[in-house]
């Protein structure tokens, strides 16, 4: 993709650099390389139109490493960043946007609980069960950045949080950490998909409201969470 002088390559897993047409390229001379991360930088740096972006393919998604970028560009974005996180105004702007970040966190984490035990619906007698898987469940899944489903647009959040606990249960009441699953395409995945299945099979004991036998890996699991719900 080209735009004037800007472009986006590829960063091969031996480090080269690749063009659209999968060709090695080099950065021009007194180029540097601007790692991702101060977003405020980058903004800069991106806003003169002159520069490389490296963007790399980890399983589904792309990732942005960062902009090859003429040094005087880099060096001019990041004195102009300093001299304004300096300033009062931009610090005032910094704990607003971090009160209302941390705002919309707690009200998305609230739902997102409601939602699994909306999802989980275990019959009356097993409430306090419920209500601690869905606080474990949140607790794991909600945090920004932590890249599990629950931090996904993509789907309905009703999707998410069923997920959630699918993916919970799989690491918690399944040996699928310690399985050793073979290198053949699709195998995971039909690994993943019984043990949902079993999973499923399991929650329905308990919105039944069934006798749980002594050994359900999931009344297992609970026991060896120490948390206050």
């Amino acid at each position: 993709m080209m735009n004037g002088q800007s472009r986006i390559v590829t960063l091969a897993t031996n480090g080269n650099l690749l063009d659209e047409k999968g060709q090695v390229v080099t950065p021009p001379l007194g180029w540097i390389f601007l790692p991702a991360g101060d977003a405020g930088v980058t903004r800069k740096v991106s806003a003169t139109g002159i520069f490389w972006r490296v963007q790399v393919k980890m399983g589904r998604r792309i990732i942005s490493k960062g902009l090859w970028a003429p040094k005087d560009s880099i060096e001019q974005a990041k004195l102009e960043m300093k001299h304004l996180r300096e300033t009062e105004t931009f610090h005032k702007k910094a704990e607003a946007s971090k009160l209302r970040r941390e705002k919309i966190q707690t009200a998305y984490v609230d739902d997102f609980c409601k939602q699994v035990r909306s999802f989980l619906n275990f019959h009356p007698c097993y409430a306090e069960q419920e209500a601690k898987i869905a606080r474990l469940v949140t607790l794991h899944a909600t945090p920004v950045g932590s890249g599990t489903v629950a931090r996904t647009s993509t789907i309905p959040v009703e999707e998410r949080a069923a997920k959630a606990v699918i993916a919970w249960m799989r690491h918690k009441t399944t040996a699928y950490d310690q399985m050793p699953i073979a290198r053949i395409k699709g195998e995971r995945r039909r690994v993943r998909n019984m043990l949902a299945q079993r999973s499923v099979q399991l929650l329905e004991s308990y919105r039944k409201g069934n006798t749980i036998s002594p050994d359900c890996p999931l009344m297992a699991a609970l026991k060896l969470q120490h948390l206050n719900v």
